[in-house]
């Protein structure tokens, strides 16, 4: 019986444990990731907010995330979510395009 369990029940748990863990981690705030941009770029990262605006077109699919400090767009492969929906986005931070003092991060959602 010590083998069935070493070799199936124990990881099976771990890895239950491990997505359990995840989901209640707390969100990174989007003003920390705006005003960090370089700390953060390619990082994975989890945000939650209200969805505030959605954008879709046939090559792209984007929404803009609110929380109390700030926002930012998210683009995605999902569906979309509705406006004004409370979501948990998990993503990695990407520099879209910066032109002078502008700069323009969105979160790419896995």
């Amino acid at each position: 019986m010590k083998p069935l369990f070493a070799r199936w029940i124990l990881p099976v748990f771990l890895t239950l444990a491990l997505a359990a863990c995840s989901s209640i981690m707390p969100a990174t705030k989007i003003d920390t990731i705006l005003t960090n941009p370089r700390e953060y770029a390619d990082k994975t990262v989890t945000v939650s907010g209200t969805v505030e605006d959605t954008f879709s077109l046939v090559v792209i699919k984007y929404f803009v995330l609110r929380d109390e400090t700030g926002t930012i767009p998210v683009i995605t492969q999902r569906t979309m979510p509705a406006r004004g929906n409370e979501i948990r986005v998990t993503g990695t931070v990407q520099d879209a395009f910066s032109l002078g003092d502008q700069h323009l991060v969105v979160l790419l959602e896995k």
